[in-house]
């Protein structure tokens, strides 16, 4: 059995690969097609770091003892039937809602996790392109767990936190990817570039406070947001690289929940419908 392995390869998955690697944890990557392919010659990052690292990948889980899921929000049941019975513990470093929920129905230990690292795929390099913070909690029988997870992820640099709040912490992020995601990827723009949009921007906050406060959650978005950009300002949103490669992007998952919410209240949330249907548009869901 492998200590950890990662489904979903990509860019994220690979950064928390390198912080796992440089903790010195047995780990295999998970990867299908073209990263498959880029993988079997070696882990490659580059921008606020650069490492290359010889890896192990396959192009199916393994037995291991803890699964980090990194794929996208709508290939998230795939996954969680696929190591049903081969992980004791699968965590989720995934945009969106309801993820965590998904693969308890598979898995017997659950861990949500929430990340302000950025980082994208260049070619077969993955550009670590913001340093952030992440949070670890325990959603399904993992109360001890999450401290060894966390420890890991520590001893290879990463910054890291563990939360009692991780539902609370999922929709936060939620709300800042409803007001980045959609603009960079409507605009074809870098994080940074979002600044330039901020009358936009301030709608966007205000209808994604008011989702968060109905549900008792307190955050001033337009501050977050701001702190966001700034930070990973040089980023491509995940969104953006979607729309990029004409590939289906999380909308659902991010801004299809805050109007779920904003919907069942009666509040207006028609700025974020509107950049909804928008990005369904560029991804030829017309």
């Amino acid at each position: 059995m492998r200590e950890v392995q990662i489904v979903g390869s990509g860019a994220i998955g690979s950064l928390f690969g390198y912080f796992l690697l440089k903790s010195g944890v047995d780990i295999v990557f998970i990867a299908r097609g073209s990263r498959y392919k880029q993988l079997k010659q070696g882990l490659k990052i580059a921008g606020i770091e650069n490492f290359f690292e010889k890896v192990e990948v396959y192009d199916k889980p393994v037995r291991s003892w803890l699964t980090l899921v990194c794929v996208k929000s709508y290939d998230t049941n795939y996954v969680a039937e696929s190591i049903r019975g081969k992980t004791d513990i699968a965590m989720s470093i995934q945009n969106g809602i309801g993820n965590e929920d998904v693969l308890s129905l598979h898995v017997p230990k659950v861990i949500g996790g929430v990340t302000s690292y950025a980082a994208n795929v260049s070619g077969d390099v993955v550009i670590y392109a913001g340093e952030g913070k992440t949070w670890l909690g325990n959603w399904k029988n993992c109360e001890n767990e999450v401290y060894d997870v966390a420890e890991m992820l520590s001893r290879g640099g990463m910054n890291v936190e563990i939360t009692d709040k991780i539902a609370e912490m999922k929709w936060k992020k939620v709300a800042i990817n409803a007001v980045i995601n959609p603009l960079t990827a409507i605009m074809k723009i870098r994080n940074g570039e979002v600044l330039k949009l901020w009358n936009t921007v301030k709608l966007v906050c205000m209808e994604c406070k008011a989702v968060l406060e109905k549900m008792g959650i307190s955050m001033d978005v337009e501050k977050e947001v701001m702190n966001v950009v700034k930070s990973t300002a040089e980023n491509k949103s995940s969104m953006l690289q979607d729309v990029e490669k004409g590939k289906k992007t999380e909308i659902d998952a991010i801004t299809g929940k805050i109007l779920e919410v904003g919907k069942k209240y009666g509040l207006d949330v028609r700025v974020n419908e509107s950049l909804y249907w928008i990005v369904k548009y560029l991804e030829g869901d017309r």
